[in-house]
């Protein structure tokens, strides 16, 4: 039997992630800390803890795969675009800098990523909601597509 202390305590843990928008490195921070006072107290309370900090941890992998598939992408056509810049009598103009040879696989590639790393985003918002209203009402909940960093 859960207690409603261990209930709110969870799905405080929950949603303490969503610091992260207000400070930096504050989804690791907060659940850690809220998670740290009372996991060796409560098996519901360790068990969320373990969940919202493993689901962090896995966001923050595979955000940084994504940024690391997106970035060097952009910054390559980036440097192609700036190529094709002339530059006369302090006038920029472009010259071809839309066109079909121009917008590689490489770039639809970074352009997926991006699109794929907002839905992330939007995904990992929505699945923190939906777990914190789970641990409010005393069902434990897993994240999906998340790697367990912590046993």
């Amino acid at each position: 039997m859960k207690t409603s202390n261990e209930k709110s305590l969870s799905s405080l843990i929950h949603l303490s992630t969503l610091s992260q928008y207000i400070f930096p490195l504050g989804n690791y921070i907060f659940p850690l800390i809220l998670w740290s006072t009372r996991k060796d107290k409560s098996e519901f309370v360790d068990h969320n803890g373990k969940q919202a900090l493993n689901f962090q941890l896995s966001m923050l992998l595979y955000s940084l795969i994504a940024l690391i598939i997106a970035v060097p992408t952009f910054v390559i056509w980036l440097i192609k675009t700036i190529d094709r810049l002339e530059i006369n009598n302090n006038i920029v103009t472009c010259r071809d800098v839309f066109t079909t040879e121009n917008i590689t696989g490489m770039v639809i590639l970074g352009v997926i990523t991006m699109i794929l790393l907002l839905f992330m985003k939007l995904g990992e918002f929505f699945l923190i909601i939906y777990a914190s209203v789970k641990s409010a009402n005393g069902e434990e909940y897993k994240y999906p597509l998340t790697i367990n960093f912590i046993k």
